[in-house]
């Protein structure tokens, strides 16, 4: 199996955020000026439920695409450091085509770097499953190691919408809940454009993301408020045209394949 993305560039490191346990999930954070919902609102709609298409076997990505993961090994991949640390080997696990994540090992991010990308990753909730809200299946998937997609085992699992699947956590959920059960694969197909900074650091064009969830519209040309964070208010910071990918190790056994991406022409001039 595969793993692939399109992008460019120099790296940085984005530990995510650790989150608290379920007894806490029912707090939220403050809300965003002009916004009607408070980050992490468990007040907000829920996102309706779709049944997407039956679940696929993976397919051979396009010729220009960058394979991400060979299904075997882990090359192209490394720890994630803390700030001011060098990069160390990852330590998933790899066999069978999976990626599956080694809980307490860290986050692991590409040694290659991107901008604008489509993506493409498949993933998978364990089961049986375990734990409720945020303590089921959670994961990310994370452009530029600072821009979260999340994942989450969002079947029949309630929790604040903008953090369940297709979520940009903790600004924006998704149109739909098309999830499989449990030990199915989940498909994200994502089309990022990075964020443009000036000189003085202020953005001149914010990040923005389509996400098809399963083959269904989740993200329509989304626009990020800033980097992921939690319990905050998404701001942006500078940073290199070209990051790493990430995918975060939440502390749970979250399987990967599939992920592969191709690069884009930069959205601006």
């Amino acid at each position: 199996m595969r793993i692939w993305i399109a992008a460019a560039g120099a790296a940085l490191m984005a530990a995510a955020t650790p989150r608290p346990a379920v007894a806490q999930q029912h707090q939220e954070g403050p809300t965003p000026p002009g916004a009607r919902w408070a980050v992490h609102s468990w007040e907000r709609p829920r996102p309706p439920v779709v049944a997407p298409g039956p679940e696929r076997g993976p397919v051979p990505p396009p010729a220009d695409a960058i394979v991400l993961f060979d299904g075997h090994t882990l090359n192209g991949w490394e720890t994630a450091p803390d700030s001011g640390q060098p990069a160390t080997p990852a330590r998933w696990i790899a066999r069978n085509g999976v990626l599956e994540i080694n809980p307490g090992t860290g986050s692991i991010r590409t040694t290659r770097a991107f901008g604008d990308v489509q993506l493409h990753i498949e993933w998978s909730a364990p089961t049986p499953p375990h734990g409720e809200s945020q303590e089921r299946g959670n994961s990310g998937v994370f452009l530029m190691s600072h821009y979260e997609i999340q994942v989450l085992d969002s079947w029949h699992n309630d929790t604040y919408p903008d953090g369940q699947a297709g979520a940009i956590f903790g600004q924006t959920p998704p149109l739909v809940n098309p999830i499989r059960p449990p030990g199915q694969w989940n498909t994200y197909d994502v089309i990022f454009h990075r964020p443009h900074f000036a000189p003085d650091g202020s953005v001149t064009e914010p990040a923005r993301i389509t996400l098809f969830f399963n083959g269904v519209l989740a993200q329509d040309n989304t626009v990020l408020t800033g980097r992921t964070v939690y319990m905050q208010i998404a701001r942006y910071t500078p940073h290199e045209d070209r990051l790493p990918l990430l995918l975060q190790d939440h502390g749970m056994r979250v399987r990967f394949r599939d992920i592969w991406v191709r690069e884009l022409p930069d959205s601006l001039p």
